[in-house]
């Protein structure tokens, strides 16, 4: 009658202090509480080793497949050209429609299309220049939410691979695991 109450005593007291996977373990074969212990810790270790494994491999896997998706830059450059012309045609447009430059000759024409593009062309690299780091926050925000739930994966991954490992050592050596 106490040989039973010992030996599930033992039992608790092995399970209360591991920490690897907070699983029961149940000796199958009668083995001591020093046996219990030894083993213990030993599958532990190779349940560790498995679970660095495969976080390693995940977070390798991870880095191989985030792809750089940098936006070259250019982006003020972009808009400054966009904007000229767009100014440049807008001031033909006004001198053909509205017949101020009829009566004034090609260089002063060709003087106010110039001033209309240079103001355009600022106007323009400011919206290219604010459109560009848009688009760059936009890009690290996503690579981040990438990053965590690679993250989470892996981790989720390394701990299978450890309970695994864990009781794949711990069968052999005659012990049922419970959850």
């Amino acid at each position: 009658m106490l040989k039973p109450l010992i030996h599930a005593s033992a039992i608790a007291l092995i399970a209360i202090g591991m920490d690897v996977n907070a699983e029961t373990v149940i000796p199958a074969n009668g083995q001591s509480q020093e046996q219990v212990k030894k083993d213990t810790a030993e599958c532990q270790t190779s349940a560790k080793t498995a679970y660095d494994q495969a976080l390693a491999a995940a977070n390798q896997a991870a880095a191989a497949s985030t792809t750089s998706t940098e936006s070259s830059g250019g982006g003020r450059a972009r808009g400054a050209a966009a904007g000229a012309t767009a100014g440049a045609v807008a001031a033909q447009s006004r001198c053909n429609r509205d017949e101020v430059c009829d009566n004034v000759n090609s260089d002063v024409q060709k003087e106010y299309r110039q001033e209309n593009a240079k103001d355009a062309a600022v106007a323009g690299a400011v919206v290219g220049g604010a459109k560009q780091r848009q688009s760059r926050r936009q890009q690290g925000k996503e690579q981040e939410q990438q990053a965590q739930q690679q993250s989470a994966s892996a981790t989720t991954s390394a701990e299978t691979a450890s309970k695994q490992a864990y009781s794949a050592c711990m069968a052999p050596r005659g012990y049922t695991i419970s959850p």
